[in-house]
């Protein structure tokens, strides 16, 4: 994760992330809605890995008495996030660090996005635990990430046509096969069985798959 304190690389996120996440403004609006289910009109949401801001502007601009709190070991990043929210800053707290930075008061909701798939399962297993330590009985918890099938075939067959769809969206070809490779070797994707595992295992109940786009997956579940 070396790229997000890169300037070069910051400067880029967005646009990026717009080409390389199918329904992305899609995506954040169906887990508006989801964690609106639950959330109330003033309620309290931790957002883990904020930093670049789309999905708290989403939030925060939906659901303008949400007291958002976002959270991202990357200062370049939160900076950015500062910059995308633009008027709706004051809207949002944010903080520098991992899940152990966020206080541990009851939230009525959170959401985790596009960043489970760089953790091992030890520290996914950890930050889904201390997220759940932080939420209120019955609140939800809305992530999506990359999540492949275990079988090194069926990987590769979903992370080819992912970078078939990335490089239709004006990534060079050779970018998107390098991007696929380094993903493979360097990243700790797992399947969506081991996801849901994981889930119940940190005590999440009634998991459920909401979004499914290529490579990436998202699942909505809620505190026990």
């Amino acid at each position: 994760m070396s790229s997000f304190s890169d300037p070069r690389a910051v400067a880029n996120y967005i646009e990026g992330l717009q080409r390389q996440v199918p329904g992305l403004h899609s995506l954040h609006q169906m887990v508006g809605v989801l964690l609106a289910e639950h959330v109330p009109p003033d309620g309290r949401v931790l957002v883990l890995g904020g930093g670049g801001g789309l999905e708290l502007k989403s939030f925060a601009g939906s659901h303008p008495q949400w007291r958002l709190l976002g959270v991202d070991p990357s200062a370049p990043m939160l900076e950015l996030a500062t910059r995308t929210l633009g008027t709706l800053a004051s809207k949002v707290e944010l903080i520098e660090g991992y899940i152990d930075a966020a206080p541990a008061i009851e939230f009525d909701g959170a959401a985790c996005l596009l960043t489970m798939h760089f953790l091992s399962v030890e520290q996914r297993l950890h930050t889904l635990r201390e997220l759940r330590r932080r939420l209120r009985p019955g609140a939800p918890l809305v992530v999506a990430h990359h999540s492949v099938p275990p079988d090194r075939d069926g990987k590769m067959r979903w992370l080819q046509r992912y970078a078939a769809f990335i490089s239709a969206n004006g990534i060079p070809a050779e970018n998107a096969a390098s991007a696929i490779k380094a993903m493979a070797s360097q990243l700790p994707l797992l399947s969506p069985e081991v996801e849901v595992d994981l889930l119940q295992q940190a005590g999440f109940v009634e998991p459920e798959l909401f979004h499914v786009a290529l490579t990436f997956r998202g699942w909505v579940a809620y505190v026990g």
